[in-house]
């Protein structure tokens, strides 16, 4: 039964459980959906937009099932305003998933980055892999 839990989902977590659907990342997308909901923020929907339409990614799945995908994640998941600049990933392009924990209120970030990875906790929030994130380590 979904609670009122918000977490964040790094774009290759999301993009990893969209192309391989019987992945630990996808196990933990589910898992998340499952248990709250997932937080989005206008720089995290553009990246993951961006990614999705890439040349070669056709070959893995077809950009209607593409677009079905991030519709339905559109839908189900939190669009979250941020209220928080961040500069302090060593990536700085992972800082908005910083921001967006931060603004989301987050249980916590699930990310394979070690960039990310490096920063848990993050302001009390757990960074996790996804593997962590399935044992649970999130809600000790």
């Amino acid at each position: 039964m979904p609670t009122d839990q918000r977490f964040v989902l790094d774009t290759n977590t999301i993009v990893s459980a969209l192309l391989l659907k019987r992945s630990v990342s996808r196990q933990a997308f589910d898992k998340a959906l499952a248990a709250g909901k997932l937080a989005l923020s206008l720089p995290v929907i553009e990246e993951l937009n961006d990614v999705l339409k890439r040349p070669g990614f056709e070959k893995y799945v077809h950009e209607r099932e593409r677009l079905e995908f991030l519709s339905a994640l559109l839908r189900e998941a939190l669009v979250v305003d941020i209220t928080e600049t961040v500069v302090e990933c060593r990536d700085p392009s992972d800082d908005k998933f910083l921001e967006l924990a931060l603004s989301a209120n987050a249980a916590c970030i699930v990310s394979g980055d070690q960039d990310l990875l490096v920063l848990h906790p993050f302001r009390g929030i757990p960074i996790l892999t996804p593997g962590r994130f399935l044992k649970g380590d999130w809600e000790r």
